[in-house]
């Protein structure tokens, strides 16, 4: 069954960027509670940010899960990337996701590769940086499998990343690795930037997709662009996607209207 899911950022360096809530975890539990979602999305600044024991509260007082958690910091606030020319700035890419992945995995939420996946250029191939990538994530999916999740990877738009860009390639680059424990993240955003079709595309990406940023066409909440959700609803469902639409939204024109509008789009198209 497909649930709904919403974005909390806890990096103070990433303020003004696409997420809905920003005020601590425990009011974007408390408020995602109150509005009826499944689950909360967690940008954390690194492993240590949350205790184990405080996520466990609150996931058990608000009934609500983790349905997954992000590993941008390691970019943002460390500039590290997994396809860095510099061999132990690459370690210590990889060692940040591995720590991430032990923050959500015991809590059942898989770790997101995103803007930590990095760019090519300069004396750096894409090639070059497409081995480095497949090198990272056949070390990294079976830690996360130890965990019983998927490592989650992001095709990202090209203003963002010059690697991997469509659901297509990132289908294709999957298949080069040797862990089948990685899924896609199809982000609605970045398909409405990159996907000729964004609901063929998704019916294409089949069970390769993990996980879903339900986002409209401008990055705010769902229905305040203008993409059209019905079709990617009907699409999802004919693949048999059962994992969560999680916004990764601007938090425009606040944070609670933004929360509204989402689960608001939610039931009408899943009901």
């Amino acid at each position: 069954m497909i649930q709904s899911a919403i974005t909390v950022s806890l990096v103070e360096e990433a303020r003004g960027g696409p997420f809905v809530y920003w005020n601590g975890l425990e009011d974007a539990f408390d408020r995602a509670a109150k509005l009826g979602f499944d689950a909360v999305e967690i940008f954390a600044p690194g492993p240590d940010a949350v205790s184990h024991a405080e996520l466990k509260s609150l996931t058990e007082r608000t009934g609500l899960k983790v349905a997954a958690v992000g590993t941008g910091a390691g970019m943002v606030k460390h500039g590290l990337s997994l396809t860095d020319a510099d061999p132990s700035k690459r370690k210590a890419a990889r060692d940040f996701v591995r720590s991430m992945i032990d923050f959500g995995g015991p809590v059942g939420a898989p770790a997101i590769i995103g803007s930590m996946q990095g760019r090519w250029g300069g004396d750096l191939s894409l090639d070059g940086a497409l081995d480095y990538l497949a090198e990272a994530l056949d070390e990294l999916g079976p830690h996360a499998a130890t965990y019983n999740v998927p490592l989650i990877y992001e095709p990202l738009n090209r203003y963002e990343t010059n690697l991997i860009r469509t659901v297509d390639e990132g289908v294709k680059f999957l298949k080069r690795l040797k862990t089948d424990n990685i899924k896609l993240l199809a982000d609605l955003f970045h398909m409405n930037i990159e996907e000729a079709n964004v609901a063929d595309a998704l019916r294409q990406g089949g069970d390769a997709i993990g996980h879903i940023h339900f986002v409209d066409s401008n990055r705010q909440a769902a229905g305040l662009g203008h993409t059209d959700f019905a079709q990617i609803i009907e699409a999802l469902r004919s693949i048999g996607y059962d994992g969560y639409l999680c916004a990764e939204a601007f938090p425009l024109p606040d944070s609670d209207t933004a929360a509204q509008k989402t689960i608001e789009a939610f039931k009408s198209l899943l009901a």
